[in-house]
């Protein structure tokens, strides 16, 4: 593997993933139930012209798979922070509560702030991502061997499920099941500029600090005694990448909803191809991720047209053999 990547190195990796992220987000702005050509996508994109045509792709498919790709990207790369951080090779956020915990807290705040503008949904999203992380942590914590992978994907389970029970719950006192249904459901059909507008600084800035910590990272995956070792203020930089993780997961699931499997799955793909070396690994998680967002996204919306299919099925008919394989494949670490 290191002889390739001498013979291969990174950036044209990096660059080729790009090329790919490209094509497949143009594709998605050519395809759908509403016939355009490449002709209207240019000009949709790249004129000021008016159209039928034109305005579906600028005020539809642009901000949906924008949302999308920014989405993908975000859960990815917060799926490789904690796969590294925790060293747990089912970490992802989805799992682990982050995602349910963003659930419950915006089902409330809709019950409570019912005119909530979208920032504070988002703030509200950051911080029930928080708690649910804490509370899986924590009750792994209070046993020695706790942070097993088996115990903290059985600790995650549990708690993801209260917390999505109390979303329901909260939904069905407050007569507002349909409102947090549609927004914890999982999907970016609908999302409007104002979304990404809050959003996506949010997860840009959380993948500015994943980057900017990837080296430590490399270093606190192998062990974290050998992060002290070699000077490693360990507590800092957990902090940094605990913070970079609530960002992506938060804004996530304020502008999608509830998807999971995207934050296990392409951190253990891209390993196959770029090695241990969080450097090369968060990058290639984010364009991977966005890529297979984007896909599962037009997918959603075209193979079953004109009906919706929800993104998080598409991703979990991939996603949960692709779970099992890997509790299967790890298993015997297990304890």
């Amino acid at each position: 593997m290191d002889a390739d990547r001498r013979r291969w190195p990174f950036r044209y990796t990096f660059v080729l993933s790009l090329g790919l992220l490209a094509a497949v987000w143009f594709g998605s702005m050519r395809i759908g139930v509403a016939d355009t050509t490449w002709s209207d996508v240019w000009r949709a994109l790249f004129s000021d012209q008016q159209g039928k045509q034109l305005d579906l792709i600028r005020e539809l498919r642009l901000p949906r798979e924008t949302a999308a790709a920014f989405v993908g990207a975000g859960l990815a790369v917060a799926g490789a922070i904690m796969q590294g951080m925790t060293r747990n090779p089912l970490a992802d956020p989805g799992l682990l509560g982050l995602t349910a915990g963003a659930n419950a807290a915006l089902a409330m705040t809709m019950a409570f702030f019912p005119s909530a503008h979208y920032l504070l949904i988002t703030v509200a999203c950051l911080l029930g991502a928080a708690v649910g992380a804490g509370v899986v942590f924590g009750i792994g914590a209070m046993r020695q061997g706790g942070f097993s992978p088996l115990r903290i994907v059985l600790a995650g389970s549990a708690v993801s499920a209260l917390l999505f029970a109390i979303a329901e719950g909260i939904g069905l006192y407050f007569h507002i099941s349909k409102d947090v249904s549609m927004w914890t459901s999982g999907g970016v059909a609908g999302v409007s500029w104002k979304q990404l507008a809050v959003g996506v600084p949010l997860i840009a800035i959380g993948l500015a600090i994943a980057v900017s910590y990837a080296r430590p990272l490399t270093i606190l995956s192998v062990s974290e005694d050998v992060a002290v070792g070699v000077g490693q203020k360990t507590a800092a930089v957990k902090t940094a990448l605990f913070l970079a993780v609530f960002l992506l997961t938060g804004a996530s699931v304020a502008i999608a909803g509830n998807i999971t499997f995207i934050g296990l799955m392409i951190p253990h793909l891209v390993r196959a191809i770029a090695g241990a070396d969080y450097r090369f690994v968060i990058p290639l998680s984010a364009t991977g991720g966005a890529g297979a967002m984007v896909l599962a996204d037009t997918a959603a919306r075209t193979i079953h047209a004109p009906f919706e299919t929800p993104v998080a099925a598409i991703i979990a008919v991939i996603g949960l053999p692709f779970f099992l394989f890997v509790v299967r494949k790890q298993g015997r670490g297990f304890s």
